[in-house]
């Protein structure tokens, strides 16, 4: 399936091309579809060139966490921006790979209200992961040298907070500020885990066999939205199991799942039957917008969707005919952030863009 060429940044994050820096191009192509994306107004796009993914924001909204390629590093790192994108800044350590940034707020009082979050393979070696053979098919690498770890927001020595020969990563934090929200190989499978925000009290959330992932948490804390993939038949729960033993996991569609974070009331919100992801809540806690190729399943025209939490009137945000992914709004739901393939100047170029967002 083709789709899966675009999947890869689900997950592991990589990149093809190298970043080259360029000016904003004089006269961009519109960047909204006007009579069609009517809950988007006034887009900006941020970043201009490469390959750009899961931007996201901290608690007061100003500022945006997100991973790139570029520069002479061949592999993903971690970055932070305003959100107007002045005062870039890379924040990992340029060894290894990164990927799934995000904010810890601490004391609102201090100077430095937050800490950030990311998961990296620099202390296995600093060296880019080796790549996953795709000899037999197009697999995702599950590297068991991600380990997540905290840092200061202005700076400073990096925290750890696992340390084990497992897959640590795809991490997120409660709205209290409390919990972080990961997926994990260390119990032998691809499941969702809660820990405290300083790394003790892990448990496990998921148990059903299959992957399990980029969860975030809803707006009162008590549930977790996320995208999963859960074999049924006797062959698929084999290659699952097979591949899982190599370290790596073949996607082949995702699902949107919603689960109170003790692991109860587990239920399926979408059956789309395509590759189903990246979603989160909208500030009701009533709806959730995600992104999806599930209208061209075969293809790479990934859109944005928003669904009620009980599976009901689905309806497409984007309409760029290329890939938008990874949305997010802001703490106080006026805006909207996200990574789109649109205005690119070359093949598979992906950008962040925010919005003002119109209900």
């Amino acid at each position: 399936m083709r789709f899966l060429l675009l999947l890869v940044v689900l997950c592991s994050c990589q990149t093809t091309k190298p970043f080259v820096e360029a000016p904003k191009p004089a006269a961009p192509k519109p960047l909204l579809f006007a009579g069609e994306e009517k809950h988007l107004r006034n887009i900006r796009q941020l970043t201009f060139g490469g390959e750009n993914a899961e931007a996201y924001f901290s608690a007061d909204g100003e500022w945006l966490i997100f991973q790139s390629r570029r520069g002479s590093h061949p592999c993903d790192e971690m970055y932070r921006m305003r959100l107007d994108g002045s005062a870039l800044e890379k924040i990992s350590t340029g060894k290894g790979r990164v990927t799934c940034g995000y904010f810890i707020g601490l004391n609102p009082t201090a100077p430095e209200p937050w800490e950030m979050l990311f998961a990296s393979t620099h202390d296995f070696s600093p060296d880019c992961p080796p790549k996953a053979s795709h000899a037999h098919g197009y697999v995702w690498p599950i590297y068991d040298s991600y380990e997540l770890y905290r840092r200061a927001f202005a700076g400073g020595p990096l925290h750890r907070l696992t340390e084990n020969k497992a897959y640590d990563a795809e991490a997120t934090v409660s709205p209290d500020q409390k919990e972080i929200v990961f997926t994990s190989t260390r119990d032998g499978d691809l499941d969702l885990y809660l820990m405290n925000t300083d790394g003790t009290n892990v448990r496990r959330v998921t148990t059903d066999l299959g992957y399990d992932g980029g969860a975030f948490f809803s707006h009162d804390g008590n549930f977790l939205i996320y995208r999963a993939f859960h074999p049924k038949t006797e062959k698929e729960r084999k290659d699952y199991l097979e591949n899982l033993a190599k370290g790596v996991y073949r996607p082949s569609w995702l699902e949107l799942f919603l689960i109170r974070k003790d692991g109860k009331r587990k239920r399926q919100i979408t059956h789309l039957k395509g590759g189903t992801f990246a979603p989160y809540l909208f500030p009701n806690d009533k709806r959730v917008i995600f992104s999806s190729n599930y209208r061209d399943p075969q293809g790479r025209k990934f859109d944005l969707y928003a669904i009620d939490i009980d599976g009901r009137n689905l309806e497409q945000i984007t309409f760029s005919e290329s890939f938008d992914a990874f949305p997010m709004f802001s703490p106080d739901g006026k805006k909207l952030v996200w990574a789109s393939n649109r205005n690119g100047r070359e093949p598979g170029e992906t950008n962040i863009f925010v919005a003002d967002w119109l209900d």
